[in-house]
């Protein structure tokens, strides 16, 4: 589960969309509250926080998110209990609130609004309250068995790190078994195993390397390894070819039938690679510089 908070001032306004029937709304948390609307519910905030004008931002907005498939699972009563608990360890217990859980989308989350003047007129500190509803919403849901956001977070990079291994490991089979010798001739083979390769084109119309789009995923060729970056691969392409890769003048190349400019970044490192390839060549002969 995920927390997240902020302090705001559109206390109607928030109240509003909290209470929103249009997505399947279910009342699961009310504090101190005695309105059946989202303008009842905001005038009684407002009772309270007159009695302190200074505070501008003087509601509390949390959003609780738990996992698609946790949420999808939680019952009203364990919503609620959930809502209670975090609460409870933000030490809001004392305050007007009221909370809903949206449905109308498959990941199920609860809005809460809690009136961040209390009933002596002293504001709740808001200092790092975007860490701290992290914080309650971690302890909480270790508490009642949910899915944390330190979970999430392994879990999203270990979807990533498979995510990189599959395209690298195609992009290494189309290297090894079809050989492209340029780019296009690159792209469609990748296209063919599914990842979409993308030109990443500046505002100046030059090239600068590639983006791949694979299972949901878009990343810059150096994220995906370092070895298919916009210069490496363009080397790795050039050695297919009897002529290498040839740039036309002023640093120009063909793609997707179009002529376009290579950027100052990605011509540089490409003459770079190539001088250290040269260099490399002429050591390991043995003839020495």
């Amino acid at each position: 589960m995920i927390g997240k908070g902020k302090s705001i001032s559109h206390t109607g306004a928030s109240m509003g969309y909290g209470w929103n029937q249009e997505k399947n709304t279910e009342l699961v948390y009310k504090q101190h509250l005695v309105g059946d609307n989202p303008k009842e519910i905001t005038d009684e905030f407002k009772i309270i926080q007159e009695q302190n004008t200074r505070t501008t931002n003087n509601t509390l907005s949390f959003v609780l998110s738990p996992t698609i498939g946790d949420g999808t699972n939680l019952s009203k009563e364990q919503l609620q209990e959930l809502t209670c608990k975090f609460i409870a360890e933000m030490k809001l217990t004392e305050h007007q609130g009221i909370g809903f859980v949206h449905r109308d989308k498959k990941h199920n989350h609860v809005h809460v609004y809690v009136n961040r003047i209390n009933f002596d007129g002293k504001a709740y500190k808001d200092n790092f309250i975007g860490k701290r509803s992290q914080y309650a919403a971690e302890k909480v849901a270790k508490e009642i068995g949910l899915t944390t956001a330190r979970e999430v977070q392994a879990e999203k990079l270990n979807e990533l790190k498979r995510i990189r291994k599959e395209i690298k490991q195609i992009h290494e089979k189309v290297m090894t078994e079809r050989r492209p010798k340029d780019f296009d001739q690159y792209i469609k083979c990748m296209k063919q195993n599914k990842i979409l390769v993308i030109p990443s084109i500046n505002r100046q119309n030059q090239l600068q390397g590639f983006r791949f789009a694979y299972k949901g995923h878009n990343l810059k060729g150096s994220e995906v390894h370092r070895s298919m970056s916009g210069s490496r691969l363009a080397i790795q392409i050039g050695n297919n070819s009897k002529i290498g890769l040839l740039l036309k003048k002023g640093n120009t190349i063909k793609l997707s039938g179009k002529t376009m400019g290579i950027s100052r970044n990605l011509a540089t490192s490409m003459a770079k690679r190539v001088l250290k390839r040269a260099i490399k060549r002429t050591l390991d002969q043995g003839i020495g510089i």
